[in-house]
């Protein structure tokens, strides 16, 4: 396992890493997540992602069950969670959603609750929250982190602009501002991590947890000939990832993938993991199997990232043209 400071900060992530968006309590049952995150662990993967609305607070509830259940060493993983959504869904009352110092908070302690730890190594704003001054949640980020419950924080899908607020007021105020960053990234969706971000990495030293990196499964090639029974897409509940997801001009650049991957002798799956981590600014990629075969097959992205050389870089890139337009000054 290779392993990527996080930002400018200390913590050593490994660049694979293992998250449970939709998989847990959805897909997959305890005995199987009792063996996917043994299959992770025991590979070095030591970043376990989690949020307060995955699977409405089960998930959560199903990894601290099996962290107690495993009983490894504290200091040998890193576990996240993410608040802005809530865990009661549509019963969500005001306060138990957004970013106030009150739901920040306690969504805080009901994840270490869930989780069964003394502290978060990570926590992030799951999303920006208009109705909540950035001040506000910088000063109750670095509270959480003079009390010892959260080590690092940071930001879900935020802009370049806010991310640099935060600093500004983290800057002005002599607290501890956002460490890392979870964007979307894969093959598909780049414009953030790539463009937009450029800068930041420099000035603030930004960190990156990106998930996705498989297009929620469409690079894969499993939906090269229509949506499999039982997968992600085809979950209850999931219509809108389909709608966003399943059109045909990116299904043939699957395709075309597809034989670029065979020619390196792997999957277009492990193929387009190795190609988010070949990145050098990807701290880590989330990973979300939801079959034993499946995480030991993307694990070899590992043993594929060398054979990323730049004439296979721009074979990708020929296939996809996805990269980001930089303006010209």
């Amino acid at each position: 396992m290779e392993y990527r400071r996080l930002g400018k900060t200390g913590l050593q992530l490994s660049v694979l890493s293992f998250g449970s968006w939709v998989t847990f309590h959805k897909q997959i049952d305890d005995k199987l997540v009792d063996n996917l995150m043994g299959i992770a662990y025991d590979n070095g993967i030591n970043f376990f992602d989690n949020a307060e609305v995955y699977a409405l607070g089960q998930s959560e509830l199903m990894m601290g069950r099996i962290l107690k259940k495993k009983n490894w060493d504290r200091t040998s993983y890193t576990v996240s969670s993410k608040a802005y959504f809530g865990w009661r869904g549509k019963e969500n009352k005001p306060n138990q959603t957004g970013l106030s110092r009150k739901h920040l908070t306690e969504a805080c302690h009901e994840a270490l609750q869930r989780l069964q730890v003394d502290y978060l190594d990570l926590y992030f704003c799951h999303r920006p929250d208009k109705n909540t001054p950035i001040e506000e949640v910088v000063f109750t980020m670095n509270t959480l982190i003079q009390q010892g419950k959260i080590l690092y924080w940071g930001t879900s899908e935020w802009s370049a602009q806010e991310i640099m607020e935060a600093h500004m007021v983290a800057r002005e105020y002599r607290l501890i501002g956002p460490a890392m960053e979870q964007p979307e990234y894969n093959m598909f969706n780049r414009e953030k991590v790539e463009r937009e971000f450029s800068q930041i990495y420099k000035t603030v030293g930004l960190g990156t947890t990106i998930w996705s990196p498989l297009a929620s499964g469409l690079l894969t090639g499993k939906y090269n000939n229509g949506i499999p029974e039982g997968s992600r897409l085809g979950l209850e509940g999931f219509d809108w990832l389909k709608d966003k997801t399943y059109v045909s001009d990116k299904i043939e650049k699957v395709k075309q993938l597809t034989a670029v991957a065979e020619k390196l002798g792997t999957t277009t799956a492990t193929l387009s993991i190795a190609w988010c981590v070949k990145n050098p600014n990807v701290t880590t990629a989330i990973l979300g199997a939801t079959k034993e075969s499946q995480l030991t097959e993307n694990l070899k992205a590992l043993d594929v990232l060398p054979l990323l050389n730049d004439e296979i870089m721009q074979e990708i890139e020929g296939i996809m043209q996805t990269a980001p337009v930089f303006p010209q000054y």
